[in-house]
């Protein structure tokens, strides 16, 4: 019972459904270990009962939790209407001198106060309202003092958010695209952000898109090989410069030895022609080391008094956050990628060893801290040029759930991870085994006592130059999944999040940035949490396949049911192309793979059922053409993946993904959970429908994606669902 209380207040579960109307117990064992992951000693009963008596003394005696949240507008926490009586409030906002006055607010003595101001002449005020004491600060980070009767003074972050992030303009249409997989007549062997720009460019204008999603564009870890993964870097908080367009850096004209330069670019249209034309698979570690070679060369070029102008207002807007980041790179060449094995003096970025390696190595961190500058400004320029098309939202970046263990952020960061930790899945009626994805997980009390300094760090990079932000597992806001190291996945345990205050700094942000929010809650959700997101404005992502009447028969989702407030699309990255959908080529890929745990004919029977049920919805509907469905059940494909956006376009969600790959029929999925070395992974270029690859120029002149785009710009495919 004491573990189970010391769990609770530390928001360690004790138990969890892997499926409707199943409890499991969780392990004492992992109890103890996520418990110790966060500082507290839960080893043996009596370090159990001090660690709990601790807690609760500590609960029991602090006014205030350590970060804060009030939403503009809205009823204010019972942390704050539950102070005493007399309990005086100064509010230091946020970016003011510390000589300024703080703003001071007092809890009244006695009866309280009825709530809101009631002018004379007015109706009363609504009891929701704040009460008449409380004069509530602008959006912002703030710090709150309280000092109550009889009591020491007590510090917390206040987070003032806005109710609501920001909102798509209008009901748009947009590509979903993995930026490697799109290689141009100019790429050096995988797409980059020149070809973001023209991507933008060219589908806002003459296709009327108003956004393009692609992946994490984070930091890699560096190794031979470099993981392709976008969704396991080194840090979330700066781009991997192998994005960059190398002719699109200004110096890259004045380069001395300009003969050197076209050498390099003479061996990036190699590789691009090795995967175009000749079946190679994208290599990233090959495509940067010509980039880095070319780079080399360029950061040699001294930049002009405005250029140099332009880097220092970077360096300082990026503070230490970015020296560390490229000091971990410095280091890295020299002892490994993984800073686990580093000397020992080297892993802590505080130390005195380290900072003189800091002053040697100043030149190498001067290097790094240049290309995060320059993939910056491309950034910058690519989402420039989509809203300079008309986009109306314009780039969406992905958030990756975590990093790699290590990686720059785990070592600039270590108070705020959870080491010996790594964030995965439950057991479900989906995966016995449940999931570890070598992620470690950051700790909420660690981000509660520093204000959620990394997240919001975090979110300001992430939001810089972005229309919108997806973030991948949103339901990581909520709670997360810990499997202590060395242990199944079936021996973890959910760890719980402070959600109101991960929720407003997310908005508070995206708020700041004008960024929209979408959230990938697909998968097992837990009840409120869809609903507590559509509440602040994030949006969610819905995925035809998976939109089923699951609390009736079971049936596809008739159109009209569609919730609003989300992105609508046919696939993801992470799921088969639709064409391979609805060919079944999915399931005979995984049989190929050896993934099947059943007979073949057993699983495209099942899957033939579940995809005839849809391409019967969207004959009933009209949208699949008289003669479309054949006689065995199947279809013409293109002229299903036709219907099956004009499907989407009569739901009312906000947004319209269209994955690229479906504009020509690619039937290769870009990953393939559960496997490593069966499949290639995050390296393959888009292809058409043979698997003949395809680049940026040839999509612009498909005539398939053509006919799949003018069902889009048709508004009578649109519906009344569409209508504003």
């Amino acid at each position: 019972m004491g573990l189970s209380r010391l769990a609770a207040l530390h928001g360690v579960a004790t138990s969890f459904s892997p499926s409707a109307g199943v409890t499991e117990p969780v392990p004492e064992t992992t109890v103890a270990a996520v418990l110790g992951a966060l500082g507290v000693d839960a080893t043996t009963p009596e370090a159990v009962r001090d660690a709990l008596a601790a807690a609760e003394s500590a609960a029991r005696t602090r006014l205030l939790p350590e970060t804060l949240v009030v939403w503009s507008g809205e009823p204010l926490p019972p942390a704050l209407t539950g102070l005493p009586p007399g309990t005086e409030l100064a509010v230091r906002l946020e970016e003011s001198d510390e000589r300024a006055e703080p703003a001071r607010m007092r809890v009244p003595a006695g009866e309280p106060e009825p709530p809101g101001p009631a002018p004379a002449g007015t109706p009363p005020a609504d009891p929701g309202s704040a009460p008449r004491w409380w004069a509530e600060p602008p959006l912002g980070v703030h710090r709150l003092t309280a000092h109550a009767p009889d009591r020491e003074p007590q510090d917390c972050t206040l987070v003032v958010a806005p109710a609501r992030a920001p909102q798509p303009p209008a009901r748009t249409h947009g590509f979903l695209v993995q930026l490697y997989s799109l290689l141009s007549a100019r790429s050096w062997g995988m797409g980059d952000l020149g070809d973001l720009a023209d991507l933008a460019s060219w589908s806002g204008r003459r296709l009327g898109a108003g956004f393009v999603q692609v992946n994490p564009l984070h930091a890699a870890v560096p190794g031979d090989p470099t993981d392709p993964s976008p969704y396991r870097p080194s840090s979330r908080r700066f781009p991997d410069p192998v994005h960059l367009r190398v002719e699109s850096v200004p110096e890259y004209g004045h380069v001395p030895d300009p003969a050197a330069l076209d050498t390099l670019r003479r061996k990036g249209a190699e590789l691009r022609e090795a995967v175009l034309d000749k079946g190679a698979l994208i290599d990233r570690d090959a495509v940067w080391a010509l980039k880095r070679q070319a780079l080399d060369l360029i950061l040699a070029v001294p930049l002009t008094p405005g250029r140099h102008a332009e880097y220092c207002d970077f360096l300082a807007a990026q503070g230490r956050a970015l020296e560390d980041h490229a000091l971990w790179c410095a280091l890295a060449e020299a002892h490994g990628p993984d800073w686990h094995g580093w000397p020992e003096a080297l892993r802590d970025p505080r130390s005195d060893t380290t900072a003189r390696a800091r002053a040697e190595l100043l030149d190498r961190v001067d290097h790094h801290c240049r290309l995060a500058w320059l993939t910056d400004t491309q950034l910058a320029d690519a989402q420039r040029a989509a809203r300079e098309a008309g986009m109306a939202v314009g780039v969406v970046h992905d958030l990756a759930v975590g990093v790699h263990p290590g990686g720059a952020d785990t070592w600039a960061q270590q108070d705020a991870f959870a080491h010996g930790m790594s964030v995965g899945a439950p057991p479900d009626a989906f995966n016995a085994r449940g999931q570890d994805w070598g992620l470690p997980p950051w700790r909420p009390d660690a981000l509660a006592a520093s204000g959620y300094a990394p997240y919001r760090g975090l979110l300001r990079g992430a939001l810089a130059h972005a229309g919108a932000l997806r973030i991948d597992h949103v339901m990581g806001l909520f709670r997360l999944w810990w499997v202590p190291e060395g242990r199944p996945p079936t021996e973890g345990t959910y760890v719980a999040h402070d959600a109101e205050a991960m929720l407003a700094v997310l908005v508070l942000e995206a708020h700041r940035a004008g960024t929209v929010v979408v959230g990938e809650d697909l998968g097992t959700v837990e009840p409120g949490v869809r609903e507590a997101l559509a509440r602040r404005g994030v949006l969610g992502t819905s995925v035809l396949w998976f939109e089923r009447d699951w609390a009736g028969d079971g049936r596809p989702l008739a159109p009209e049911r569609w919730r609003r407030d989300c992105l609508a699309t046919a696939t993801t990255h992470d799921l088969p192309s639709t064409a391979a959908r609805l060919t079944g080529d999915h399931v005979t890929l995984r049989h190929r793979l050896g993934l099947l745990t059943r007979p073949l004919d057993e699983e495209l029977r099942e899957d033939g059922a579940e995809t005839a049920e849809w391409l019967a919805l969207l004959t009933r509907l009209g949208m699949l053409p008289e003669g479309g469905v054949l006689a065995e059940g199947g279809a013409d494909e293109e002229a299903a993946v036709r219907a099956v956006h004009r499907f989407l376009l009569r739901t009312p969600a906000r947004m319209t993904g269209i994955w690229l790959p479906d504009t020509v029929g690619d039937r290769r999925p870009q990953n393939l959970p559960g496997t490593w070395d069966e499949y290639p992974n995050w390296r393959l270029p888009i292809a058409g429908a043979e698997g003949v690859p395809v680049t940026l120029e040839q999509l612009a002149a498909s005539p398939r994606l053509h006919r799949l785009m003018d069902v889009l710009r048709d508004p009578r495919e649109a519906g009344e669902a569409r209508v504003p």
